[in-house]
């Protein structure tokens, strides 16, 4: 009946794990860390081994992408942009950007019919699914417009909508040759502006909302003689206005948006055109608009890290935990700029037009 205090030595057993320093990876060239097996061999170990690094989060895998060139003028244009996002009389003190409710971003981009590789888990023995097409450089294709303004949320905390998703009807198909001018003026007067008048909330008194594009040749200006017949309508004014060159983080759906609506198509396995274009559309209707609205926080915080790096782009998209900020009711609908950096930024963009 004698008892004994056995100390636990349970944090002692097993195989002892491998410590890798900061330095003897960061001395290593880029082009010899581009694979497990070649930065296993550089750091005299296994591969399995690096593995378990990268698990522990010792390594940190990443994929490096091309991002644009940016000029000094088009630095300049980025600062402009982020600054003018800050309302103005809050820049003394504490800059804060505007709510964006008043703003929408549009853009066009191709959707393919099915990816060159498609990944799927298979039961044991299920055959192989085939896939073929005639050639793998000319998948069928759609260019899709989309326009997209901050949701807008009730007392019970779902997004305010004046009607419910229509009813998808029998559409036809017409290639058009060329997406130019002409094409996208007819897009944006017959379709986009009566879409935004019948999906607005109720306002009173005239409604200024700013259309944001890109730069691309076959997008009008707001002087556009045609647009100037349409763009104030039944209490609505339409203001077109154009982002930085080379900015799509600028953009709201180039940051994410896009991503996120290619990912629901791409579950849908479409196998004609006129389901890839019922699929996109489905797919954007499917999309939870928190999803969205988390988007249009990021581009505010993306804003700061522009006047931070004073208008580069070298920095990595900002997450900000938004989830977590939600969870305990602290996540802002503005977010505010730091004031250090505005400060610097509105001082180095005016020696800068001194000197133009």
């Amino acid at each position: 009946m004698n008892s004994y205090i056995v100390q636990s030595q349970y944090h002692r057993c097993g195989r002892k794990k491998v410590q890798v320093s900061y330095d003897s990876i960061a001395q290593i060239g880029m082009g010899d860390r581009t694979c497990i097996v070649d930065l296993a061999r550089m750091l005299n170990l296994g591969p399995t081994t690096v593995w378990r690094l990268i698990k522990r989060k010792i390594i940190k895998p990443h994929s490096s992408p091309l991002h644009p060139g940016i000029s000094e003028a088009c630095k300049m244009a980025r600062i402009r942009w982020a600054i003018r996002l800050i309302m103005d009389y809050t820049i003394p003190q504490e800059p804060t950007y505007y709510s964006m409710y008043d703003f929408i971003h549009i853009d066009e981009k191709w959707f393919y019919l099915t990816q060159k590789n498609q990944r799927v888990y298979l039961a044991n023995n299920e055959p192989y699914p085939h896939r073929s097409a005639s050639l793998r450089t000319k998948i069928p294709k759609f260019m899709f417009m989309a326009a997209v303004a901050r949701p807008r949320w009730g007392e019970n905390g779902k997004s305010k909508r004046t009607s419910k998703n229509r009813l998808k009807g029998t559409i036809e198909t017409k290639p058009v040759k060329s997406v130019n001018q002409i094409e996208t003026r007819a897009m944006m007067i017959n379709k986009l502006l009566p879409a935004i008048k019948a999906k607005w909330p109720p306002h009173e008194g005239e409604k200024v909302i700013y259309i944001i594009q890109d730069n691309a040749k076959a997008h009008i200006l707001q002087n556009d003689p045609e647009w100037q017949l349409h763009y104030k309508q039944d209490g609505f004014t339409f203001v077109l206005t154009q982002q930085p060159a080379n900015s799509p983080d600028c953009n709201i759906l180039d940051l994410g948006f896009f991503r996120s609506i290619q990912s629901l198509m791409h579950k849908k396995m479409t196998k004609t055109v006129e389901d890839l274009s019922g699929a996109v559309y489905d797919s954007f209707n499917e999309l939870y608009p928190k999803t969205l609205f988390n988007v249009w926080m990021t581009l505010q915080f993306v804003s700061n890290e522009i006047l931070k790096h004073k208008g580069n782009n070298d920095y990595q998209l900002p997450h900000n935990k938004k989830k977590i900020l939600e969870d305990e009711g602290r996540l802002p609908e503005q977010v505010k700029a730091p004031i250090w950096t505005v400060n610097e930024c509105m001082q180095l963009y005016d020696e800068w037009k001194a000197n133009q």
